[in-house]
């Protein structure tokens, strides 16, 4: 690709010495012909002068003002009120005044009175070899899992999150009891 050398002279902004001379030679300062004050004067002086506009009184808001502060105090305040920062609940005990925390809290008590209940029920109807101290090691961990929800669900009453867990966990740790009570006895060889 070729680049012609006028082009290069145009895009760095300087001229060839050549083109520049004739440009030079082509300029020439010339006077005005007449003078053009005198016709910009009269026509100055025939144009009508705009009046200004009128002083109009302003009204005081004097006695406006204490209420624009009193309302702009309350609205402060109000303010303030709706972005002030929640108490938290005691560490262990839900607020007392939020209904849904109570409510998470009531229903975590009533799953784990029904999970007792159900656990005593499997256990009662199992033989001897399928009682959980038998299969140790799973649910000791399912029974750890739910103390530890338990635990968490103290010190944050609110979380509906940890609710569902511990009804996940309680339901594994039942039908695992239940697979241990149904399944025929290891003892007995056919």
């Amino acid at each position: 690709m070729t680049h012609d050398t006028n082009n290069r002279n145009e895009v760095d902004g300087t001229l060839p010495d050549a083109l520049r001379w004739e440009l030079r030679a082509m300029r020439r300062d010339a006077a005005p012909e007449r003078d053009l004050w005198p016709s910009i004067a009269q026509r100055l002086a025939v144009t009508p002068q705009i009046a200004p506009a009128p002083v109009v009184a302003r009204r005081r808001w004097t006695g406006i003002a204490p209420l624009a502060t009193a309302a702009s105090l309350a609205l402060a305040l109000g303010i303030a009120w709706q972005l002030r920062p929640i108490e938290a609940p005691l560490p262990g005990r839900p607020a007392a005044n939020d209904p849904h925390v109570q409510l998470i809290a009531r229903e975590a008590d009533a799953m784990t009175l029904e999970y007792q209940a159900a656990l005593r029920e499997v256990n009662a109807g199992a033989p001897p070899h399928a009682r959980p101290a038998a299969v140790a090691p799973e649910i000791k961990l399912l029974d750890r899992s739910a103390a530890q929800i338990r635990t968490a669900l103290t010190r944050d009453p609110g979380a509906r999150f940890l609710l569902n867990q511990l009804q996940r966990t309680y339901t594994r740790r039942l039908e695992l009891t239940e697979r241990l009570a149904a399944a025929p006895d290891p003892r007995i060889t056919s």
